[in-house]
């Protein structure tokens, strides 16, 4: 165990002592919770690498083919997608932050939607890609309004110690 690690396990158990019951409660919950994603990570990847092999091989894989890339890329972005849900959740476990921040949902949104456009059909409709550009849009500029106050905040703390 890495040096940093072990701090990190210490100032947890340290931490432990004076927690309430449900934090304790929430503390386990999402150790739960990471470990469940992280073996649902493991299989995917086993699985996307298996199917990455099996095209290779077998199928004379052709990332030019449409149907090829929108499967291999949305199976790569499935599991980023994952990625990116357990390390908020390894946040809170680490109690680095309190709950799941607004910010990291919003940013999930985006990748789910970025890798829906990947993996959209070319036959989508007008209306359907209107109102993913409309969702992708939205997220976005809520995104950047949360990062801006944020920036504000901390702006304003710098000052105030200053």
């Amino acid at each position: 165990m890495k040096s940093g690690d072990r701090k990190l396990f210490q100032a947890l158990r340290d931490r432990w002592a004076i927690m309430s019951f449900y934090e304790r409660f929430e503390q386990v919950i999402a150790l739960v919770l990471s470990a469940v994603i992280a073996v649902i990570i493991v299989v995917s990847l086993l699985q996307l690498i298996t199917i990455v092999f099996t095209l290779l091989v077998l199928d004379a894989f052709n990332p030019l083919d449409h149907r090829v890339f929108q499967r291999v890329f949305g199976m790569i972005m499935t599991l980023l997608i994952a990625m990116e849900f357990k390390h908020s959740i390894v946040r809170v476990a680490l109690r680095r932050d309190n709950i799941i921040q607004v910010k990291t949902v919003l940013l999930i949104g985006l990748i789910a939607l970025a890798r829906k456009f990947v993996i959209l059909d070319p036959d989508a409709g007008p209306a359907k890609v209107a109102a993913l550009a409309g969702a992708t849009l939205a997220l976005g500029m809520t995104y950047w309004l949360l990062r801006e106050r944020d920036d504000r905040i901390t702006e304003d703390d710098l000052a105030d110690r200053s």
